[in-house]
């Protein structure tokens, strides 16, 4: 079964035109689920908006002051129903075991209002999955759009002064298969160890996330 085929819900693409054309969603399309593209881009070295009052799947809200003690910030912006956003749940659980102890954060943001991207579906999938760390839902999409993020998964990672070090893809296999860069790995490193980053932006490879032409109005 083909990756568009195994939820019906999204189409992959890769943003900013960096992506071959096959993997592009056409713009009627895009029309018609709604999606319109962020205003604006959170530029490296900018710091980034914070957020407040999200609901988690473990049943509390969650905000800035939930990271204000973390050495690294890993936002990333996901969902469930996104094929290449769930080929990447294993390597976001890999990634929290592997740095929560030396003090890095990783939240996870879903900002799609269909069903299944809603917090009870996020509940189920969390559980099965066994995620440890926030899995959050904004219903309003400002944090997206405040971050400028329009793709699942598509990843931001935050030094100590919140500013922004690296955004962009988790590495350079959409599908965890072939994995030979591992760019967010890299900017935590970074980070943490006080070294240069030499690669600090790439283009995500994923699905749209889903805006709400009302979303934009409130932005």
């Amino acid at each position: 079964m083909g990756r568009q085929q195994l939820f019906g819900q999204q189409q992959p693409i890769k943003s900013r035109g960096l992506l071959a054309a096959w993997l592009v969603i056409p713009l009627t399309l895009a029309a018609t689920l709604g999606a319109v593209e962020p205003e604006s881009t959170l530029e490296i070295g900018a710091t980034a908006p914070a957020w407040r009052d999200l609901p988690g799947v473990d049943g509390k809200t969650h905000g800035w002051a939930d990271v204000k003690d973390a050495k690294a910030v890993v936002v990333v912006f996901t969902c469930n129903t996104c094929p290449y956003a769930v080929d990447a749940e294993d390597r976001l659980i890999s990634l929290h075991q592997r740095y929560a102890s030396r003090g890095v954060a990783l939240v996870a943001i879903n900002c799609n209002t269909v069903a299944n991207d809603l917090p009870p579906a996020m509940r189920t999938r969390a559980e099965q999955k066994g995620f440890q760390f926030p899995y959050l839902h904004d219903q309003s999409q400002q944090i997206a759009i405040q971050f400028g993020a329009s793709i699942t998964p598509e990843f931001f990672v935050l030094g100590p002064d919140r500013k922004l070090v690296y955004r962009g893809a988790m590495d350079d296999s959409p599908d965890g298969k072939a994995v030979s860069k591992r760019y967010v790995e890299a900017a935590i490193d970074s980070i943490l160890e006080g070294s240069s980053l030499q690669t600090t932006q790439t283009p995500p490879i994923g699905c749209r996330i889903r805006f709400n032409t009302s979303s934009r109005r409130r932005s």
